[in-house]
Order: structure tokens, then sequence, then C-alpha cells
């Protein structure tokens, strides 16, 4: 036993499920009567209470009751358009009183009407209107976020709102993953010219964002409405020229083989997948993509094409889950919902839907360094006052998140401020 503490902190009188990928074990990975250790920002030990080398006084600087609590992997929303001027709510009425969506469009609504929005709204006004979402989330025991352009559809607002996702993660305790998604839909100016716009996307949005270090990843929405598999294969090459990893809208709304032409870049992820075939499963199983599920577009756009879900799971293909939070198709600010919702229009087990916005999850980023707790993991954690981890996926409309844990830093999930062992949401 050494004069000082091994460790920064340790959780007593915690549950934890660990959500770790190994072949063997229970249930989510669960650890009952657990202890977790945390040494600066990374998890340090991990195992029954019982097994601790020695008294947990001992061992930390600071002991932390958990009072009963389970402990999970911080969450991770992997699929969000987060970052967006204006409302759509006037739109969503006009389309329960009967307006089509042709009626709305020509009324200047639509996907336009946030394009415009979005272009005329500074840095300032961008970060005021997205932290309200942002808060929602990350009061649900969400760590990382996943963040796209999308709503510019020129350079220069595509760049501002990736620097404004790149400032909401200073602003807030979050891990913010920024994606160029310049190729969303045609901007009016490019209406009658695609191959003129997909060469704005490849030679001036990408080299920008890359040059200014604003994005993570490049996405693109291949579909009937949006790009043809062979713009979308360019603005991949472009990605892939410039060193960024790529990941696509696809399958949502028809079969356009954009989930295999994704597998054939080695995408991090394809999102969606209503449409998708066997052949483009079967590719996805082969490269290592990510089927990220999306079902709070599937609710708010009331499809009843299911994802493959049964195929996805025999061909081997690992399934995240995702709010794909945005103004049109998926106002959604709450994870917990959706895992709700991936449990019951998708059929996915609790356990799916919890290794979906955790293990799987941070796969779907390309981060290899969380969504488990296990020895070596960033310390990003999550408490919950439940009974079993089923809870979390069972219960809609409640939160029971009582505390977050940040690169090993305890914060109240309200308002993300750090918490002493003393306070009352010292777990």
């Amino acid at each position: 036993m050494t004069d000082s503490p091994r460790w920064d902190r340790i959780w007593v009188n915690i549950h934890a499920a660990t959500m770790v990928d190994d072949a063997v074990g229970g249930p989510y990975g669960a650890i009952g009567d657990a202890a977790v250790a945390v040494q600066g920002d990374r998890i340090a030990w991990v195992g029954a209470l019982c097994d601790l080398p020695d008294l947990p006084a001992r061992l930390a600087a600071e002991v932390i009751d958990g009072r009963g609590a389970w402990m999970t992997p911080g969450l991770i929303d992997c699929h969000t358009h987060l970052v967006y001027g204006g409302s759509r709510a006037l739109e969503f009425e006009a389309r329960l009183n009967g307006a089509s969506y042709e009626d709305i469009a020509r009324a200047g609504g639509g996907i336009l009407s946030t394009v415009t929005a979005t272009r005329g709204a500074d840095e300032e006004r961008l970060a005021a209107m997205a932290l309200p979402r942002l808060d929602a989330l990350l009061a649900e025991g969400v760590t990382t976020i996943e963040i796209k352009s999308g709503y510019g559809l020129e350079t220069d607002t595509e760049l501002r709102m990736l620097r404004t996702a790149r400032r909401l993660g200073w602003m807030r305790p979050v891990d913010v993953r920024t994606t160029l998604l310049g190729a969303h839909a045609l901007p009016p100016e490019f209406a009658d010219d695609a191959e003129a716009y997909v060469d704005l996307v490849c030679d001036e949005m990408i080299p920008a964002a890359v040059a200014e270090g604003l994005a993570d990843a490049v996405d693109a929405f291949c579909e009937r409405i949006g790009f043809t598999a062979d713009q979308t294969r360019r603005v991949f090459e472009a990605a892939r020229r410039h060193g960024l990893p790529v990941k696509l809208h696809a399958e949502q709304l028809s079969d356009q083989k954009g989930a295999l032409l994704a597998a054939g870049f080695g995408a991090l992820s394809a999102d969606h997948l209503e449409y998708v075939d066997d052949d483009g499963i079967a590719a996805m199983a082969a490269s290592g993509t990510v089927a990220v599920l999306l079902p709070g577009a599937f609710y708010m756009l009331r499809e009843t094409q299911l994802p493959p879900v049964a195929a996805l799971r025999a061909a081997g293909v690992p399934i995240a889950i995702s709010t794909d939070c945005n103004p049109g198709t998926s106002p959604v600010t709450s994870l917990l919902l959706m895992l709700n919702m991936a449990c019951t229009l998708f059929r996915l087990t609790p356990e799916e839907a919890l290794a979906g916005v955790t293990r799987v999850a941070a796969r779907a980023l390309g981060l290899a360094d969380r969504g488990q707790i296990r020895e070596g993991m960033r310390a990003d954690l999550a408490l919950w006052r439940i009974e079993a981890p089923a809870a979390l996926s069972y219960m809609a409309g409640f939160n029971p998140c009582t505390g977050v844990v940040r690169a090993g830093v305890p914060r109240d999930p309200r308002h993300g401020f750090p918490v002493s062992a003393g306070g009352s949401d010292a777990v």
C-alpha cells in the first residue's frame, strides 16, 4: 500500500451495466454491488466491491456513495442535426390540417425554410437556439453527441454551422463530433444543376472544412429526393482525398443501393435503412459499417416499412440508435424515448437498445475509447435511479438520470456543473 491514494475517486454502492462487448458474461455485462474507480479521465478499475484490493477510502482520494444507483456508460447520440435556424412547428400543424408537402414547399416551407433561417443566423443565434435542445439531451445522460451541418447548402453557412457545433462543445460538458453534410439537398440556386452543386461540395466545402479543422466526417443523403449513388460516390471520393471518414443517409425512402456504396467506402455508418436489401446488409456486415436506426423519424413520418432488424441481427451488423434531432422529420430531444421506440416499434431488445446508444454508437462515430465501463476507457458515465437496466427502455417520458461523469468529473445532469461527493447530487 502506497502513502497516497492510487485513484482520484471511486464509486461504491452501485450496480454497473458495463456494456462490455466480450462474448462471455451476463446481460448488459452487469455487475451487482460493484465499484468503479477513476484516475484522471480514465476508468482505472471496475469489478465487484468485494474484489477491491483494499478499503475504498484507502484506495481513492474521494469515495462516492451511489446509493444503490445503476451506472452505465455515458449515452452517445450518434446522428443529430442539432444546429439549425427557425422552426417548422406551423408546418407540422398545416400537414395535420390537410396541407401536402408540395403545398408547404410552394409556400416557402420545408427544408428550404430551414435553410433560409439558418443562412440568416450568426453563430451566436445558432448556438442560442441549439443550447436548449442540447441541454435536454445532456439531462438524460448524454456525454457524446454528433452534430451535422446541412442546412446552409453554401460554404459559408455550412462552415458556420460546424463552428457553432464545435462551440457547443466548449459551452457545455459534452464531446461534440462534427459531420459535414453539404450534400443534404439542392439549394435553390442550384435547383437545375445538381452536378454543379456536387462540384461545390467536393471542390470547395470539403477542403474548406478540412482547412479549418471543422469536420470529423462527411455525410450525404442518397435518395430519390436527394443525391444519386454516382453523385454520392463523388462526395465520398473527395472525403477520402482529404482523409475524412464517411457515413450515409441510406435507404430511408427507397432502395438506392446507398448502403452497398457506403460499405464499399468502409463507412462508419449507414443510417435509416428502412429499405435496405440483402446485398446492402451483407456488404455492411463485411465492412463493419454500423446500422444507425432512427425511430423518431420513422414515427414522425408515419412510415410503415420497418428496417430489417432481424436480417441485420442475423448478419452480425452492429445496430446503433439515435434521435436524428432535426426540425422537419424528427424534432426529438430525448434519447431515452428513442430506446423505448426502438423496442416497441423495431422490436429491439432493451439490451440491444442500450448497446445502441453506448458501445455501438461509439463505433458509429469511430470512437474506440468510450461506450463501455472497462479499464482504460474514457470515464464518461451516467447514473440512474432504476431497478434494472431494462427500465431505461421501458419508461417513456420519464428521466431517471441522477448523475453524470464526464472525463472523470462528476456533474449534475441538469446544468453540467461539477458536484462533490457530499452534495445532494453526489451520485
